[in-house]
């Protein structure tokens, strides 16, 4: 966790240790509380969540006991296990102090101190207070089947921060990004963080939904409604009534469609097909796209009013190649995944493997990373996994060639075209026919023609 997100706690009954602190921290961090008196701990945390605890050693207490940091320390560790606890203590006490981090304690800082190097203390305190959260986080999601977000970079930090203010609302959230990035698996997570998350969660592609089963997929049918209709269907919207309902790829809707969502969404209320009869419908909205919106709306492709109702708070996601470090945190956890779905030996990550990942762009972001592993861990037969192993995808690489070749023939720029978008959205022929501004038919036809 960054500093300037961080809620401190200071308890010292020296009120010139509390003043300097708070002048100090101030500036620096999300808020700060401080307190004189320990006997006051309990409630301070029954009231509010603290991220870091600052616990003076000695207090003149009823305790009495010599070792009163202990004490509020077990006392601290019993109520927010989580919270990361430094204690302060003076030259004398530099014993109870080491003794305090078998007990739980993050680190210790010695009266008097440099402010530079509390500062320090603070921050690796509360970076290590991360990396236990992520590996907590991460075991529960494996074992709830459930893939976790992972990253310890600047920048997952950001969306860590963001997913834990607005998950407890029933704010509507737009998520963007590149594809690959993990949009997918930030909306399941803001989802089970959320107070909907013993609902259901439901996900749509929208983009891949033709006008024809836009409204019977996502709002429901009668018996009867159409040709094909042999019986009743609830759609999703009354699927995930209570819960959470995940609209992937929003920004490749009609206009026609986006009319009908945002009918819905203003009115609370669907009316199937084939009857007359509103159902009300209490979902939180999460949307995802890939395509900048704002664009869109500025070439009147996409409803202003409809962007303002889907994105009452934004989140963009980071594509890998800005993520740093993560990619070998990544890397490691998908070597553990596949190794044990293959039931083979964990091979280690060698020194040039590591630096191959790091130096690498990942045009496709995670998903061609968690792809490349997973060809490697099943290739390698070694007790390490070395550079020569990592095979990045092909099909960039058929990309990065068509873009270098200067081919003026009509014929041959018509079928690179088409193998580009077709590659880009990796096979859905509806989503490529609608970038290139074809039918679907018309699309087939070509393909056939130029025998793809």
């Amino acid at each position: 966790m960054q500093l300037k997100y961080a809620s401190v706690l200071i308890i010292d009954d020296d009120p010139d240790v509390l003043t300097a602190v708070r002048l100090l921290l101030k500036p620096k961090v999300k808020d700060i509380v401080t307190e004189k008196n320990p006997e006051n701990i309990p409630s301070l945390l029954g009231l509010k969540r603290f991220d870091l605890i600052l616990l003076d050693m000695n207090f003149k207490s009823s305790i009495n006991t010599g070792n009163e940091g202990l004490f509020w320390l077990r006392k601290v560790k019993q109520q927010s296990p989580e919270a990361a606890v430094i204690m302060i203590t003076a030259y004398g006490g530099i014993d109870l102090a080491v003794r305090s981090l078998k007990e739980g304690a993050s680190d210790f800082v010695v009266k008097p101190w440099q402010n530079e190097k509390l500062l320090i203390t603070i921050e690796e305190a509360l970076q290590q207070q991360d990396k236990t959260r992520s590996r907590k986080k991460t075991l529960s999601a494996e074992d709830d089947n459930v893939l976790p977000v992972i990253g310890e970079s600047e920048a997952m930090e950001d969306i860590f921060y963001k997913i834990s203010k607005i998950a407890p609302t029933d704010a509507n959230i737009l998520i963007l990004g590149e594809n690959g990035t993990g949009k997918d698996l930030v909306a399941q997570a803001i989802h089970r963080q959320s107070l909907r998350k013993d609902k259901p969660f439901i996900k749509v592609d929208v983009g891949a939904l033709t006008d024809s089963l836009f409204e019977s997929e996502l709002f429901g049918h009668k018996k009867g409604a159409f040709t094909d209709a042999r019986e009743d269907r609830v759609g999703r919207f009354e699927s995930a009534n209570g819960g959470t309902l995940f609209l992937d790829e929003i920004g490749n809707i009609t206009l026609q469609q986006q009319a009908k969502l945002l009918s819905v969404l203003q009115n609370r209320q669907i009316h199937k097909l084939g009857s007359n009869d509103s159902v009300p419908i209490d979902i939180r909205l999460i949307c995802a796209t890939n395509v900048p919106l704002q664009e869109l709306a500025n070439d009147s492709r996409f409803r202003k009013d409809l962007i303002y109702r889907i994105n009452t708070v934004e989140i963009m996601m980071p594509p890998l190649r800005k993520r740093g470090d993560d990619v070998i945190l990544l890397a490691n956890h998908f070597i553990k995944a596949y190794c044990s779905k293959y039931m083979k030996a964990c091979p280690e990550l060698d020194g040039k493997a590591a630096d191959k990942l790091k130096q690498y762009h990942f045009p496709g972001n995670v998903r061609e990373l968690q792809y490349t592993i997973e060809r490697a861990v099943i290739m390698t037969e070694g007790s390490r996994l070395n550079a020569s192993d990592l095979i990045f995808s092909p099909i960039e690489s058929v990309n990065s060639k068509l873009q270098q070749e200067e081919d003026t023939n009509l014929e041959n720029l018509e079928k690179n075209t088409i193998m580009r978008v077709i590659e880009k959205h990796q096979g859905n022929i509806s989503r490529a026919a609608k970038e290139l501004g074809i039918t679907r038919t018309a699309l087939y036809r070509r393909l056939s023609k130029y025998d793809i």
